[in-house]
C-alpha cells in the first residue's frame, strides 16, 4: 500500500517519504496527523491547488552545507523553481480559506507549519532577480555584466555590417553557403564553399561533416574576434561572481531552505494521501484508547485500488485488468466488552482476506491515511500488531508449518498486552487436529487474560464451539450461496460456518469418485453436521437479503426526501424573488406617482395573498386533519372573553399586544372595554380580550396558526425592536401603537420612521405614538419629526380617555 501511495506523489522525494511512512507511536501523535490530513484535504478541495513535480534538493543542499564556492547555474535554477513553487504554496495556505465572520484560516495546522518554516525570501528574491525562466543569467544581474553583454551585442552588429559591406564590395556572395555569419571555436566565421577557399585570405577553423563547407575567418574579422574573446572572458568572470554571490546567499539561509523543502515534501505526501483517498473513496478512521471495533463496508485496499484502476482504464478505452472485480464490502465488528473474533466457514470464502483487511486498514489509519470503509469507522489504538498469516515453513531453517507458528508466537509472547492486536490465521493447523485445537484454545485463553484483541480464522469444530460459548468471544462466519455453494464473501455474526471442503474440491476439479468416497468416510466418522450449518447459512443469507432490501428502500426514501426538499427550496426562493420584485415595482410606481396610495396598497395585498392562501396559513389542498389541528390549536391559545365574566377593576389580557391591563369601563352596546395600561387608557374590542394571565402566543415573535395570535406575537416583537423590520397588529377596531417611553430621542425617531414605513406597508391609515408626559422633550422631538415627514397627513394629541398629552394620534396619507 505504501508503494501504491508513492505512485500518487509528484516528486521522487515525496515518493520516498511515502514509502518510509510508519504508524504513529501514540494516540496524541495520530490525532495531530489525522487533523493535519483533514485540514489539508479541505485546503486542496477548497482551493484546487496542485503541487507539480519538483526535483530533489538533497544533493544541492549537501553541497551548500559543505561550503561549495559556487553552484552551477543549473543547480541554482532548480532551487529557483522549487522556492517559487513553495512561495505560491505558502501564499495559498496563508491567504485563502478565511472564515468571513472570525477571519480565522480554516486550515490552522497547515498555516502553523508555514509559520514555523518561513520562506527564505532573500534567496528567492536573489534567484528571481538574477536568473531568467530559461535558466540563463539575466543581463540585469549586475551592472558589469550588463555592460559586457551590451559590448558583445554591439560587436556582433559590427561584424555583420563589415561582412555585408565586404560581400557587396568584392561580390563574394556566390562563394558563401549562407548569408549569415556563424560561430566556430567561439569566433565569428563565414560559411564558405570549400572550392572557393583559395580565393580569399584568412583562417580556416573547421569543415562541415560533408566537407562542402569550410568555416573561414577573413583577415578583417581577426581583430574583432580577438576583442570578442576578451569580452567573453569578462562575461564568464562576471557570471562566476554572480553564481558565487547567489551560492553564499543560499548558504546563509540553509536552515530555511531545508525547512521549506521538508514542507514541500510533507505536502506532497499529503496530496498523495488525498489522491489515494479519492481513488478508494476512502474515509478517515477514528481511533480511541480502548473500545469497540467498528469497520462498516470495509474493503481490502489493494483489491479496491485494482478495481478502481480497472474502471479508469475502461473509461478511457485502455485494456483493463479482467482479474480485478469489485471487492465485496464486509463489516468487521466487536462489541466494547468483547476481545476475540473467531471466523469460520468455507475455504476460499474470504476469512483470510477479512483478517488482512483489518490489519491493513488499521495500519493505514495509524499512518493517517484514508481507508476504503464507510464513514464513522472506529478502532482501538494498537501500538503493537502481531499478524501470524501464511506458511513460513523452511527446509534451510528446519522449520515446519506448525513449528514456524509456534516459534514466532513464542518470540513475541512477552510483548503482548492490552494494547496489542493479534491476528491468527488457522493457528494450530499443522499438527494433529485435536491437539492443535486444544493448543489454539489455550492460546486464546491466555490472550484473553492479557487483555489483547484477537482476530482468528479456523476450521476446528472445537474452536467454533469455543466462539459460541466463551465470554468476550464472538463468532462469525463467511456466507455462501445455498444453491450454487459459491462463496458470497460476506461476514455474518454470532453463528459458525461449515468448511465446505468437499464443495470447494469439486469446484476446483477433483474427480467425482474421490468426492463420493470422502462423503462415505465422513458419514462413517459421524462428523456430518453440515445440514444444520447449511440451514443456519441459508437463514443468514435470507436475513442479509432482507437487510439489504431495507437499506435500499431507506436510501431511496432519503434521496426522495432530499430531492423534495431541494425542489421546495428552489420554489420558495423563486416565489420570494417574484413577490419581492412585484413589491419593489409597486413601490417604485407609487414613489413616481404612477399609482395612488390605495392602488399601491391593493397591489401589495394581492402580492401578499400569493404567500398566504387562507387565514390559517394553509394552502389549498392541504390535509383536512392538519387544518382541524391548527384550528384546535388556535382555539386553545386564544380564549374568547364574555361580558358575563368581566368586572370593573379586573385584570385581563389585550391579545394583539400581549399585555395586561385593568378594566375601567364596560360598553356592552358597542362591544368594547376601556383598559388602563400603566396610566395610559384606551378602548379595545371585546373579541381581543383573553383571560388574566393568558398569552396569545407561546413566545413573542413566533406566530401560531391563528391569524390574530400570530400577528399579535409579531406586533409585540416588532414594537420592542429598534430595527426597520416591524410587523403591525391587524386586530379589528384597534389602532397600532408604538411605545417610545424611556428611549433616547435619536433611537426613538429611528424606530418611529421604521414603524411608519411598516404601517404604510401594512395598509394602515393611522397609528398612535406613546411618548409619555414627562418633561415633554420627547414629545417635541416626535412632533418636529412628524411635521416634516411626507407620509404624515396630520397629527394631534390624543383625548384624555386615550392617553392625553402622553399619546400622539397620527393620520397617514
Amino acid at each position: 500500500m505504501l508503494e501504491a501511495l508513492a505512485g500518487f506523489a509528484v516528486s521522487e522525494a515525496g515518493a520516498a517519504a511515502c514509502r518510509s511512512l510508519a504508524p504513529a507511536a501514540s494516540l496524541d501523535e495520530l490525532e495531530v496527523q489525522a487533523d493535519f490530513f483533514v485540514q489539508g484535504r479541505l485546503w486542496l478541495e477548497a482551493t484546487g491547488y496542485k503541487l507539480i513535480n519538483f526535483p530533489s534538493l538533497e544533493g544541492v543542499l549537501d553541497l551548500l552545507e559543505k561550503g561549495s564556492p559556487a553552484l552551477e547555474a543549473d543547480a541554482l535554477w532548480i532551487l529557483r523553481q522549487v522556492l517559487s513553487q513553495a512561495g505560491n504554496l505558502v501564499e495559498s495556505i496563508q491567504t485563502q480559506g478565511r472564515d468571513p465572520g472570525s477571519g480565522e484560516i480554516q486550515w490552522q495546522l497547515l498555516a502553523a507549519c508555514c509559520a514555523e518554516t518561513p520562506l527564505p525570501v532573500r534567496s528567492l528574491g536573489g534567484l528571481q532577480r538574477c536568473l531568467a525562466d530559461d535558466g540563463f543569467i539575466r543581463d540585469e544581474a549586475s551592472p558589469e555584466l550588463a555592460l559586457v553583454r551590451g559590448e558583445l551585442r554591439r560587436l556582433h552588429q559590427q561584424c555583420n555590417r563589415k561582412v555585408g559591406d565586404f560581400a557587396r564590395e568584392y561580390n563574394i556572395g556566390h562563394y558563401l553557403q549562407d548569408e549569415y555569419i556563424t560561430l566556430a571555436s567561439d569566433r565569428y566565421v563565414l560559411p564558405l564553399k570549400s572550392n572557393f577557399k583559395g580565393r580569399l585570405q584568412g583562417i580556416i577553423h573547421d569543415y562541415s561533416q560533408t566537407g562542402e563547407t569550410c568555416y573561414f575567418e577573413p583577415m578583417f574579422l581577426v581583430d574583432l574576434n580577438n576583442r570578442l574573446q576578451e569580452l567573453k572572458r569578462e562575461e564568464r568572470e562576471e557570471e562566476r561572481k554572480i553564481l558565487a554571490y547567489l551560492s553564499g546567499l543560499l548558504a546563509s539561509e540553509l536552515p530555511l531552505l531545508r525547512g521549506i523543502y521538508r514542507l514541500l515534501v510533507r505536502l506532497d505526501v499529503l496530496q498523495a494521501k488525498h489522491r489515494l483517498g479519492q481513488k478508494l473513496d476512502g474515509q478517515m478512521l477514528n481511533f480511541v484508547a480502548d473500545g469497540a471495533v467498528c469497520l462498516k463496508e470495509a474493503r481490502h485496499p489493494l483489491l479496491a485500488l485494482a478495481h478502481a484502476q480497472r474502471l479508469e482504464d475502461e473509461k478511457v478505452g485502455k485494456s483493463a485488468n479482467l482479474f480485478a472485480p469489485a471487492p465485496v464490502p464486509s463489516d468487521i465488528l466487536l462489541e466494547p466488552d468483547q476481545r476475540v473474533l473467531i471466523i469460520s466457514g468455507g475455504n476460499a470464502g474470504g476469512k483470510t482476506v477479512s483478517l488482512k483487511t483489518l490489519g491493513l486498514l488499521t495500519l493505514m489509519g495509524m499512518c493517517a491515511m484514508p481507508v476504503p470503509a464507510a464513514k464513522g469507522g472506529s478502532l482501538p489504538f494498537w501500538p503493537f500488531i502481531l499478524p501470524f498469516i501464511g506458511d513460513d515453513q523452511s527446509l534451510e531453517d528446519h522449520v515446519s508449518t506448525f513449528t514456524a507458528q509456534i516459534t514466532q508466537l513464542a518470540a513475541h509472547w512477552p510483548k503482548i498486552g492490552p494494547q496489542c492486536l493479534v491476528i491468527l490465521d488457522e493457528f494450530g493447523a499443522g499438527t494433529d487436529p485435536s491437539q492443535g485445537a486444544a493448543l489454539a484454545q489455550a492460546v486464546l485463553d491466555e490472550l484473553l487474560e492479557k487483555g489483547a484483541y484477537v482476530f482468528a480464522a479456523t476450521h476446528f469444530p472445537a474452536l467454533k464451539a469455543y466462539a459460541l460459548s466463551r465470554d468476550k468471544v464472538r463468532a462469525a462466519s463467511v456466507l455462501f450461496d445455498p444453491a450454487s455453494k459459491k462463496p458470497l464473501y460476506r461476514l455474518v455474526y454470532d453463528q459458525v460456518g461449515a468448511s465446505q471442503a468437499l464443495e470447494v474440491a469439486k469446484e476446483h476439479g477433483l474427480p467425482e469418485s474421490v468426492l463420493k468416497r470422502a462423503q462415505q468416510y465422513l458419514l462413517l466418522d459421524g462428523e456430518d453436521t453440515g445440514l444444520l450449518i447449511e440451514r443456519l447459512n441459508s437463514l443468514a443469507v435470507e436475513r442479509e437479503g432482507e437487510i439489504r432490501d431495507l437499506q435500499r428502500e431507506s436510501s431511496a426514501y432519503r434521496q426522495k426526501r432530499a430531492r423534495l426538499e431541494e425542489r421546495f427550496e428552489l420554489e420558495r426562493k423563486k416565489l420570494f424573488q417574484e413577490i419581492q420584485g412585484e413589491a419593489q415595482t409597486v413601490l417604485r410606481d407609487w414613489k413616481a406617482s404612477r399609482v395612488t396610495h390605495k392602488q399601491a396598497l391593493k397591489a401589495l395585498a394581492q402580492a401578499r395573498g400569493k404567500l398566504v392562501r387562507d387565514p390559517n396559513g394553509l394552502n389549498e389542498g392541504d390535509d383536512a386533519d392538519l387544518a382541524e389541528a391548527g384550528q384546535s390549536e388556535q382555539k386553545g391559545q386564544l380564549v374568547q372573553a364574555d361580558f358575563s365574566g368581566l368586572l370593573v377593576g379586573q385584570t385581563t389580557v389585550y391579545a394583539p399586544w400581549n399585555k395586561k391591563g385593568q378594566i375601567l369601563e364596560l360598553d356592552e352596546r358597542r362591544g368594547r372595554v376601556r383598559l388602563d395600561f400603566s396610566g395610559v387608557t384606551m378602548w379595545v374590542a371585546l373579541a381581543d380580550l383573553g383571560k388574566s394571565g393568558a398569552l396569545s402566543v407561546g413566545q413573542a415573535g413566533q406566530p401560531d396558526r391563528s391569524g390574530k395570535s400570530g400577528q399579535a406575537g409579531s406586533a409585540k416583537a416588532g414594537s420592542a425592536s429598534s430595527s426597520g423590520s416591524i410587523i403591525l397588529p391587524r386586530a379589528a377596531n384597534t389602532i397600532p401603537r408604538l411605545d417610545l417611553r424611556g428611549k433616547r430621542a435619536d433611537f426613538a425617531l429611528a424606530e418611529l420612521a421604521s414603524y411608519i414605513d411598516s404601517a404604510i406597508m401594512g395598509g394602515r391609515d393611522s397609528i398612535e405614538v406613546l411618548h409619555g408626559r414627562g418633561t415633554g422633550a420627547l414629545r417635541r422631538e416626535v412632533h418636529l419629526y412628524l411635521k416634516d415627514n411626507p407620509a404624515v397627513n396630520s397629527f394631534a394629541l390624543a383625548p384624555e380617555d386615550q392617553g392625553g398629552d402622553g399619546v400622539t394620534l397620527v393620520v397617514l396619507k
